[in-house]
């Protein structure tokens, strides 16, 4: 399919609230969680949200078996979730430093709910629901907020910890994007 351009921060776009998604396994669904895959394979991510390409739809995708990115990560299974909405299990939060490709060169900690539950369904209709935590948790909850609109650098608390990746993390490759 097609790799598309990924929005960059400071693109108004961006900060929108997405519309819900009304049609299901079309062509015109099928091309577009193709190019995301695509997109989001090309630029090493962990996940897109359409948003992020410049299509206002509640679709997210995530999911890698090993990301050059995020190399201590565990496995996230891959997935389209689409009209998601998250149950936090419990008040639990933890910091834990993001990327994003919308938002290159940088990082930052961010607090995320440890764990919690996603319910959505998938491009055929079928209905996803899942508790999840640690890893996987984080990166349901960063596509998510690109449909309310919010980046992750709109989440941060400590801006100590907020930088250029290739200074904050020189062991990581420098040729991956964030």
């Amino acid at each position: 399919m097609t790799v598309r351009e990924i929005l960059k921060m400071g693109d108004p776009r961006l900060l929108r609230v997405a519309e819900p998604v009304t049609e299901f396994d079309t062509p015109a669904m099928r091309e577009l969680i193709a190019d995301m895959f695509d997109t989001m394979h090309a630029a090493n991510g962990a996940g897109l949200a359409a948003p992020q390409i410049g299509v206002n739809l509640q679709l997210v995708i995530f999911g890698f078996k090993q990301n050059a990115r995020y190399p201590d990560a565990p496995q996230v299974p891959e997935t389209v979730l689409i009209n998601p909405v998250l149950t936090p299990l419990s008040d639990e939060m933890e910091e834990g430093f993001e990327g994003c490709l919308s938002v290159p060169g940088l990082r930052g900690s961010v607090p995320r709910h440890t764990s919690l539950r996603y319910q959505g369904v998938d491009q055929f209709q079928q209905p996803i629901l899942r508790d999840v935590d640690g890893f996987h948790a984080r990166v349901v909850q960063h596509e998510v907020d690109h449909l309310l609109g919010v980046l992750y650098p709109m989440r941060i608390k400590d801006f100590s910890r907020f930088g250029f990746t290739e200074v904050m993390f020189p062991d990581l490759d420098p040729n991956e994007d964030d």
